[in-house]
């Protein structure tokens, strides 16, 4: 491979704002992998946002790229896996698996695609230095008229527009919009960008935490919601806390400590079987490896308020949730998934209709 611009390269990232800002160019906050494609020629290689190779995992795409893009470029996206018109970021994790069999029986039966949304180089020329707006103007002629599985990401720069596709796009499982100065050049591994991402709250139960890599204060809270049958559900962590604060959790939370996790509503997080029907702390998987998930059992009797982004499959917090109170005139038993805000539906193929 022989290409103006070599990997690895980190990609280009965003730093969060609480307002769409004006005078800018819009798109999506895409829910994926990101990953810079180089091609050139037969060889492609597909770089994670840590520089490692995702090339093994996403046969499917290499094939596609061959087909589909200019036979020498760079180009900046996300790799994404739909189904029913949403984006699905647990079939998307399942592709990082260790038996090449697996990954192809998923890439035929879970294909991803690929949603393009910079150009970091074409044929002999290098484009990190050039603004963003020539950027995009040569992106949409040199994939003019490329075909699934291969899209280009929509952009406008009227922020009206923007707003309305904050609001829409979330019914498909986006995560967002990303503001970009027409001016910017592409500087890797900065926070040149701005990223506005949905944000509501939900009381939950605190039923554990894990001890921090530091020593014995709170790394995080495990937090837990009832679902239909009664079952207390874990539906992910609260993480952010100073290290005053940490110490002080411990000292706030040790009534509710259980000396036993037997009687605890995750009793059995330790059978592997058990976390075929339940949701439970320190679920095995490839990403954890011998990362150790033991957990502080507590009562589930104490209520706080959390902030998060958007729901996996309607069943978990997707990212780390944001304490920002304790709610001692909650009742437990009415944290339940029934609070949570369900965002309209919207079609991914609406979106990929609006490139240009």
């Amino acid at each position: 491979m022989d290409l103006p611009v070599m990997p690895p390269v980190k990609p280009m990232l965003a730093k969060s704002v609480a307002r769409i800002p004006p005078g800018m160019q819009y798109e999506a906050k895409w829910d994926g992998f990101r990953a810079i494609v180089f091609r050139d020629g037969d060889e492609v290689e597909l770089g994670s946002r840590t520089g490692k190779t995702l090339t093994r995992y996403f046969p499917e795409l290499v094939a596609a790229l061959k087909e589909r893009v200019p036979p020498r470029c760079v180009l900046d996206g996300e790799i994404v896996i739909a189904r029913e018109g949403r984006l699905d970021f647990d079939a998307l994790t399942e592709r990082i698996h260790p038996a090449d069999s697996r990954v192809r029986t998923l890439a035929e039966r879970t294909p991803a695609s690929f949603v393009v949304f910079d150009l970091l180089a074409l044929a002999d020329e290098s484009l990190m230095d050039t603004p963003l707006s020539e950027r995009r103007a040569l992106l949409v002629t040199a994939l003019d008229g490329v075909a699934p599985p291969v899209h280009v990401a929509p952009a406008t720069t009227d922020i009206e527009v923007a707003r309305e596709w904050f609001e829409q796009y979330e019914g498909a499982g986006l995560d967002g919009v990303v503001a970009k100065a027409p001016t910017l050049r592409y500087r890797p591994d900065e926070r040149a960008m701005f990223k506005i991402k949905h944000e509501r709250t939900a009381d939950v139960v605190v039923a554990g935490y894990r001890l921090h890599k530091s020593g014995p204060v709170v790394g995080s809270l495990l937090l837990g919601l009832y679902d239909g049958t009664g079952a207390l559900q874990h539906v992910g962590v609260s993480a952010a806390f100073s290290m005053q604060r940490r110490r002080e959790l411990v000292e706030e939370l040790e009534p509710l400590r259980m000396d036993d996790v037997a009687g605890h509503p995750w009793a059995a997080w330790a059978d592997e079987a058990a976390h075929e029907s339940a949701r439970l702390p320190g679920a095995p998987s490839r990403w954890s490896g011998k990362k150790d998930l033991s957990w502080v059992p507590l009562r589930p009797d104490r209520v706080a308020e959390v902030a998060y982004d958007h729901m996996e499959n309607g069943r978990r917090f997707r990212h780390t949730a944001r304490f920002r109170r304790w709610r001692p005139d909650r009742a437990p038993e009415s944290c339940t998934y029934a609070q949570l805000e369900e965002p309209v539906r919207y079609d991914l193929a609406e979106i990929f209709g609006r490139a240009g």
